[in-house]
């Protein structure tokens, strides 16, 4: 009994010991050749060996620095103990410490069997990695052709409104060729310089389509000149494209200054900038009756905007998210690929560094493939973070400090926070918190941080226990997911990489969750079978369609790491149910 106790303690320290104290990895020295501890006894340095003929070793895994006489690697330190163990039984050593050596030279030998396999996993996914972040690259946008054009707002055809906000009106627009100019102006009179304005319910036009939306901001305290309304309102350009700035005929071309906004890496899943310019402030149809304060006073006596604004030139999609909720009805696997994408996309932006902070249905626009599944897309980046010399970290110093938009899906550790000299609001995890409360709007319920009365809940005071369930048709991956997003302790909330690798796996993982044993091998060989998947459907269909989509960004953002944390988190919360 004496010898199994110790076999049992010698392999949990052996264990223990790597698990908490692994550093970087470091050469290991070959069996019989005089190591690290032999350099100390001569009075030389460890860890670089003298002479011609030494020769670095594979790298492993290598114990602290004030286990210096074992700087090697797992395998070395293995060798070496057993060697310990066959001078200690010529030594005459009990059975007990005899027994304890081997089991710790066995606890070493199987971490370093673990963490091969796990270097192998990671390669594995580097290397799937690399494959789908070159088939995911976004197609050029749709005004790359007309490099020499776009710049001015003349050179648009402007239709009716699409909406407007707290701080811009929206139209539908598009390029129209020469033959369009000249028959628009025959036919409307239209021979004037300013933005071409089509009329609504023209008899015997036939309406152009418009592949392009032009969002104007309103300018009322950024003054007239170019300079200073680019700075003003930099947060709206930070998913500008490559060269919507790029200020040919007469737009004004705005170079990032050091310390200003970042640029965002384009992803399917955010909004692109294609044009950005300033222009004279037009009278737009339906300014006078929908937006008079904000005209300028030559356009309204009464209005106190500026003569000159910013004007977005983004891709026209048909709905927001608001308005897709309204006249459908998702189906609850329909619906967790919509929570999917939002996280992709609040994953990216995490990853750059970059924080919405006014996340809301308003704000995610809706666009429909050729099954009529819905693509969302987050736009809207006016009360972004997104400065290069603090990224997430906000310092919050007074009250004065900007915390974002939208009030009522702002995450608790925004919402209480109070600002102090050393005050710090990280904002890693705010947007992952919001796209949890706009979950239960795209599973068909009630947004519960919305409305008045008992059900409704402020973000700053509710508890978790006062979350509604979610009804029996909700996936229970899912059901489990949206409470855990909207945790109140960041600490107890996933990333939002980890989030959306919970749905991957819960949507096209199904057969590797039911592993009893679950190892990384198996994980791999699912990984594999799902790029080659993935690849074909890519490759038979003319236009992808949201599922293969999805998949692939997926693939395209695999870490091991965030895969197994969210293969465990999954398994975790099956086992309670």
């Amino acid at each position: 009994m004496a010898v199994r106790q110790a076999l049992g303690r010698g392999l949990q320290l052996g264990r223990a010991l790597l698990l908490r104290f692994a550093a970087k990895p470091g050469p290991v020295s070959g069996l019989g050749k005089p190591g690290p501890a032999a350099a100390w006894g001569r009075g030389e340095r460890p860890g670089r060996a003298a002479g011609p003929r030494a020769q670095p070793g594979p790298l492993g895994l290598p114990l602290p620095d004030r286990y210096r006489f074992f700087r090697q690697s797992v395998a070395g330190l293995a060798a070496r103990i057993q060697r310990q163990f066959v001078v200690r039984a010529r030594g005459g050593a009990g059975p007990c410490g005899r027994a304890a050596f081997l089991a710790f030279g066995l606890g070493l030998g199987l971490i370093e069997e673990k963490q091969a396999e796990g270097r192998r996993a990671a390669s594995a996914c580097q290397e799937i990695q690399a494959i789908f972040t070159q088939k995911n690259k976004l197609v050029s946008d749709p005004l790359d052709t007309r490099c020499w054009q776009g710049f001015r707002l003349e050179d648009y055809l402007i239709g009716q409104s699409i909406g407007k906000g707290c701080s811009a009106a929206v139209y539908e627009a598009t390029v129209p060729t020469l033959s369009q100019h000249l028959e628009k102006a025959k036919c409307v009179g239209l021979l004037r310089k300013g933005p071409d304005i089509l009329p609504k319910g023209a008899d015997g036009e036939r309406a152009p389509a418009f592949p392009f939306a032009i969002k104007m901001m309103w300018n009322i305290s950024a003054g007239s000149s170019s300079e200073a309304i680019l700075s003003t309102m930099s947060q709206e350009l930070v998913p500008a494209s490559r060269m919507a700035l790029d200020g040919e005929y007469g737009g004004v071309t705005y170079r990032r200054s050091r310390g200003g906004p970042k640029k965002l890496a384009p992803h399917p899943n955010i909004i692109r900038v294609l044009r950005a310019f300033t222009s004279s402030v037009p009278l737009l149809p339906g300014a006078l009756a929908d937006y008079p304060d904000v005209l300028p006073p030559r356009l309204h006596p009464e209005g106190l905007g500026h003569s000159r604004t910013l004007f977005l030139v983004m891709k026209n999609y048909p709905c927001t998210l608001r308005q897709y909720l309204q006249e459908h009805t998702p189906s609850p696997r329909l619906a967790t690929m919509m929570t999917l994408q939002l996280l992709e996309g609040v994953d990216h932006l995490v990853q750059q560094g970059i924080a919405h902070r006014d996340l809301k249905s308003d704000n995610i626009l809706v666009e429909l493939d050729s099954d009529s599944c819905p693509w969302l897309v987050i736009s809207d980046f006016g009360c972004c973070l997104a400065d290069e010399r603090i990224g997430l970290q906000l310092p919050f110093t007074s009250w004065y400090v900007d915390l974002g938009g939208n009030g009522s899906l702002m995450a608790p550790e925004v919402s209480t926070a109070h600002p102090g000299p050393r005050a710090v609001i990280d904002f890693s995890k705010a947007d992952t918190w919001a796209v949890g409360a706009i979950a239960y709007e795209i599973f068909g319920l009630a947004n519960p941080f919305y409305g008045e009365g008992r059900a409704h809940l402020e973000s700053r005071s509710y508890q978790e226990a006062q979350l509604p369930e979610m009804p029996k048709s909700v996936p229970p991956d899912a059901r489990q997911l949206v409470r855990s997003l909207l945790q109140r302790e960041t600490s107890k909330r996933p990333s939002a990489r980890v989030a959306a690798n919970v749905l991957h796996l819960s949507l096209w993982g199904e057969h590797l969750l039911a592993l009893k044993n679950l190892k990384l091998d198996k994980m791999i060989g699912w990984l594999l079978q799902q790029s080659a998947a993935t690849l074909l459907a890519d490759r038979l269909m003319e236009k992808s369609c949201v599922a293969t989509k999805l998949q692939m960004l997926f693939l395209a953002n695999l870490e091991c790491e965030a895969l197994c944390q969210a293969a465990l988190l999954l398994r975790s919360w099956r086992a309670a149910l």
